[in-house]
């Protein structure tokens, strides 16, 4: 294990951290030098100050003692960065958190920045309107560097990662990168960043013209945008009771569940490889028929819904819920039970791989119900031979088994964690125990009963914040990249 280039690597990543606390640390100023009396102002410009010389200083540090380090990161040591680096972001995303006035404590500070960079979008915060207007900044900031990946980010202004590109890509994100006909993963990511770029901005121009303040549309688009869910209210979007946002955030949350690929070969006019494509259509339709059924069991079900409200309801649940961004307009904890069943298979799900939402990922619940009636057909027809495809492609074997894998272990990681906060949380019922662990462990944000849209994650003791801090990393990553760490023979030497 080449450690130097570890060190180098992390090191600059927590420059680029502290690059961003730095802009929430300008916005502090001047926001303080336009109105010296504003609640909180010295002590908001204080903790900025404090966290960006921390994490330049931490940066700095390591850069130092990796400074003589081979300018090349191979698989191995990728793999190493990829994990490690997202527990040091969410370390040095706490900072503003814990030192900024109203604070929170070391370890529920740890829980919120994990939870903003993992795009998760659970909260500890009891009172967000409290919170000084830079710290409402970091948090949608947290979630727009997530979003898109901090390490593609990464990829894409870094020209001695060598190799290691294409493993820093496919371990950080669920991105195909064999899908693109780009020659350098440099390129891929230079076109990401673009793409993403322009969607947050046109989200926040939308925002703004339909009556959000500037402030507000920049923290909803790039939240948006992030499928994160962050807001700067504490009624989240049923603040401001438009239909207009609603709709509008529904269009951006829907666009940014779909795979960034399609957008890239959109860029390259590959418009072939458009036709083919499967996973979008199966997410479009699978969205569309749980709208239409919720909306039908919502006026069955209730005498006070007309079917615009039923409807109106059930849209903008669903899409936020099944693109995973957690936005809330109303309490879906009041629906009847089918359509709360429904609404824990949309979060199980999640979007389209290559997205920033999380959960499951249809192209893998596409392959396994492909590879269920492989398996179905072949015990009667044993002879019979299979060519599984997904958009257009046949995956190699291993992908059958990978897929089959990674669910069985969300499945096995969501049963023992749900067994660890119902230890640690006696007096949580059940339902909201695995609310918890499926709301952060597949990056969804709230969950139900005690967690639910209209509570938060400040009833958990800390050691379960800290449990669920890990379990919304674990997803993130998609299990492998954390989880590998803990395998000794990664450590060994060359």
């Amino acid at each position: 294990m080449n450690f130097r280039i570890v060190l180098k690597t992390l090191g600059i990543l927590a420059c680029l951290i502290g690059m961003t606390l730095g802009s929430c640390l300008l916005y502090a100023w001047i926001e303080l030098v336009l109105d010296p009396e504003i609640e909180n102002g010295e002590s908001t410009l204080r903790a900025f100050g404090l966290s960006t010389a921390i994490s330049f200083g931490f940066g700095l540090l390591m850069i130092l003692a990796g400074i003589r380090a081979k300018n090349e990161v191979l698989r191995r040591e990728a793999i190493v960065i990829v994990g490690v680096s997202w527990i040091e972001v969410g370390i040095l995303g706490a900072l503003p958190f814990y030192f900024s006035e109203p604070g929170l404590s070391a370890l529920s500070s740890f829980f919120e920045s994990v939870s903003g960079f993992t795009t998760t979008g659970s909260t500890v915060m009891t009172d967000i309107e409290a919170f000084s207007a830079p710290i409402l900044l970091w948090r949608s900031l947290t979630q727009w560097l997530g979003g898109i990946g901090i390490l593609v980010v990464f990829v894409a202004v870094l020209s001695f990662l060598g190799v290691g590109c294409r493993s820093l890509v496919q371990n950080e994100s669920s991105i195909n990168i064999s899908d693109t006909g780009a020659s350098r993963i440099r390129d891929l990511a230079f076109t990401l960043l673009k793409v993403y770029l322009l969607l947050s901005i046109v989200c926040t121009l939308g925002l703004y013209a339909l009556g959000m303040t500037v402030f507000d549309a920049v923290c909803h688009g790039m939240t948006t945008i992030a499928t994160g869910g962050f807001s700067t209210k504490n009624a989240s979007i049923g603040h401001y009771d438009n239909l207009l946002i609603e709709g509008w955030l529904a269009i951006f949350m829907f666009l940014s569940s779909i795979s960034f690929m399609l957008y890239v070969f959109i860029v390259n006019k590959k418009w072939e490889r458009l036709k083919k494509e499967e996973e979008a259509k199966y997410y479009f339709v699978l969205t569309v028929v749980a709208l239409f059924a919720i909306t039908l069991d919502l006026l069955l079900a209730t005498e006070d819904h007309t079917f615009f409200e039923a409807f109106h309801e059930g849209f903008f649940n669903v899409v936020s819920i099944s693109t995973t961004t957690g936005y809330g307009v109303s309490d879906y904890d009041q629906w009847p039970l089918f359509s709360r069943m429904l609404l824990i298979i949309l979060m199980l799900i999640g979007g389209c791989a290559g997205s920033t939402a999380g959960g499951i990922k249809m192209n893998r619940i596409i392959l396994f119900k492909k590879i269920a009636v492989r398996e179905l057909v072949a015990s009667f027809r044993p002879n019979q031979v299979f060519r599984i495809k997904l958009n257009g492609s046949a995956p190699d074997e291993r992908v059958f088994i990978t897929v089959s894998f990674f669910i069985a272990l969300g499945f096995m990681v969501a049963g023992a964690a749900t067994l660890f906060v119902t230890l640690l949380e006696p007096d949580l019922d059940l339902l909201s125990s695995v609310g918890c662990v499926f709301g952060t462990l597949f990056n969804i944000g709230p969950g139900f009963e005690a967690v639910g849209p209209t509570d938060n994650f400040s009833i958990l003791g800390e050691d379960t914040q800290v449990l669920l801090s890990f379990l919304m990393i674990l997803g993130r990553l998609e299990f492998f990249a954390l989880l590998v760490l803990f395998v000794p023979s990664l450590w060994r030497k060359y």
